[in-house]
């Protein structure tokens, strides 16, 4: 049940967001559907060789999606955040290497961005 649970979801956020987030909670209210994401706790490949530990979250991010099934949707997104035991410097995904680096499209990294 897991799977198509999964295979459903994967069809109604925007590809590859699944790659990069764990869907946290679905809520249905007056306003609409409010979809949940946490980010990962995988490290940028960008600090691949340094060592990083995750500090939490950015502030919730809320972005309007397109409406199912004539609901509005609303994708409440928290960004990870991590700090590099080296030099104490906090650091968060940089959505143009994950962009580069895989099968995401433009629009969705460009999606992720303006969430800065």
């Amino acid at each position: 049940m897991q799977e198509s649970y999964l295979a459903l979801v994967r069809f109604l956020l925007p590809e590859g967001i699944l790659d990069y987030f764990e869907l946290s909670k679905i809520v249905e209210g007056l306003t609409g559907l409010h979809i949940y994401l946490e980010e990962k706790n995988l490290p940028p490949s960008e600090y691949k060789d340094q060592k990083l530990e995750s500090k939490g979250f950015l502030p919730e991010i809320y972005i309007q999606d397109f409406p199912i099934r004539n609901q509005k949707v609303t994708l409440c997104i928290k960004r990870r955040r991590w700090e590099t035991k080296d030099t104490g410097e906090i650091v968060s995904r940089d959505w143009n290497v994950v962009q580069q680096g895989t099968r995401m499209t433009k629009e969705f990294a460009d999606f992720l961005k303006g969430l800065y």
